[in-house]
């Protein structure tokens, strides 16, 4: 039995080429889908959205199973038709938003901005500056994203915690953080949004920071309370990296263009050369499974 695969361009067909019991068919999006799609069990949307699929959706009758390129499905959550699975590329960019977060850390500890504004102005501006050696570093999420980068820092010298969901063997469980964020340096925020998470970045969550920690957001801008993070930011007390905000993308008026102590990217954490081949490594590997009668490793169960 052979299982059709609409993907949405020719890296896609490439990576499915070899697999057994797979036939990949190429589409566009927004343009009428070819006579095969009325046999695709799997649909991979590229890097849309779901609601831009809904209509798509109706005209894939045997569509079993939906394989994103992203390893975020909140978009998708509450979308995907009833009886469909839907499963993500979680492990494809885990090492490369990791690496984001050690160079904004590094940024911000050695002042890596003000040195360039002072190369552009020719001023010799000698001086001393922190360092990410020896920072105490809480991670919340300790899935791909947060091994990846505990693998990244711990080189640096820098004592980790992770902290998910669940406690378990080197993991503090999500009802410990109001006593952990006093004792950290450092809080990276690398959780899913949902229910749980959204706003979990309040007023109350940045007091209990200590003065001068940093707070990274390189989850969704809406876990953080971006009214909480400019009022905090404006009295100094708090440094932060973003690579996410809320809203997305930040209006030109946005108060947070003029906060201190910001280091702010455009989403751009994961989007390293080499990310779409990661991105179908991974899928591809999930499809296999699918093909060989197994589950995805990446499914995403109701709200993840």
């Amino acid at each position: 039995m052979t299982i059709t695969v609409l993907v949405p361009d020719d890296d896609g067909v490439i990576a499915l080429a070899e697999l057994a019991g797979v036939r990949a068919v190429r589409y566009t999006w927004g343009e009428p889908l070819p006579p095969e799609a009325a046999e695709a069990e799997v649909l991979i949307p590229g890097f849309h959205s779901a609601r831009e699929g809904r209509d798509l959706f109706a005209e894939l009758p045997n569509l079993k199973l939906i394989q994103l390129l992203a390893a975020g499905a909140d978009d998708w959550v509450g979308e995907v038709p009833a009886g469909v699975l839907l499963s993500t590329c979680r492990g494809a960019h885990g090492g490369s938003t990791a690496e984001w977060v050690v160079a904004a850390l590094l940024a911000i500890y050695r002042e890596l901005h003000s040195f360039a504004i002072a190369k552009d102005e020719r001023r010799w501006s000698r001086h001393s500056t922190d360092a990410l050696q020896g920072k105490r570093v809480l991670i919340i999420g300790a899935g791909d994203l947060g091994t990846q980068l505990r693998r990244r820092l711990e080189p640096f010298e820098t004592r980790v915690e992770m902290v998910g969901l669940n406690a378990r063997d080197g993991v503090r469980g999500v009802e410990e953080l109001p006593e952990l964020l006093g004792l950290h340096d450092v809080v990276v925020l690398m959780v899913p949004l949902t229910s749980r998470t959204r706003g979990m970045v309040d007023a109350e969550f940045l007091a209990a920071m200590p003065d001068g920690a940093v707070l990274v957001n390189v989850a969704r801008g809406p876990v953080v309370r971006t009214e909480a993070l400019v009022d905090e930011l404006k009295t100094g007390r708090l440094r932060a990296a973003l690579d996410v905000v809320d809203p997305e993308p930040l209006p030109e008026d946005h108060p947070l263009w003029d906060a201190a102590g910001l280091f702010l990217t455009p989403h751009v954490a994961g989007a390293a050369r080499g990310a779409q081949k990661r991105s179908y490594a991974v899928a591809a590997a999930e499809i296999a499974r699918w093909a060989s009668g197994e589950l995805p490793d990446n499914l995403v169960h109701g709200e993840y």
